[in-house]
C-alpha cells in the first residue's frame, strides 16, 4: 500500500512539474495530503488530490496578498 501512495505522489509531482506556473503549492500540498490521507484510512490518493488543490488555493491567496502590499502607495520622505 505504501508503494501505491508513493507512486501517486510521484505521479502528481510529475504532472505538476509539467506546468510549474499553474502548480505553485501543489507538490507540497500533495505530499502532505497524501501522507495524511494514507494514515487516516488508506486514502492517500484522495488526500494527495485534496492537498494539491488546497496548496494551489493557498499559494494564490499569498500571491494576491503580496501584490496588494506592493501596490500600496508609500508616503514620500521629506
Amino acid at each position: 500500500m505504501r508503494s501505491a501512495v508513493l507512486a501517486s505522489v510521484i505521479a502528481i509531482a510529475a504532472l505538476a512539474a509539467a506546468s510549474p506556473a499553474d502548480a505553485k503549492g501543489c507538490i507540497k500540498g500533495a505530499i502532505v495530503g497524501g501522507v495524511a490521507g494514507h494514515y487516516a484510512g488508506h486514502h492517500g490518493v484522495m488526500g494527495a488530490a485534496a492537498g494539491c488543490l488546497y496548496g494551489r488555493h493557498r499559494a494564490k491567496e499569498q500571491s494576491r496578498q503580496q501584490q496588494e502590499q506592493g501596490h500600496r502607495v508609500q508616503p514620500e520622505k521629506l
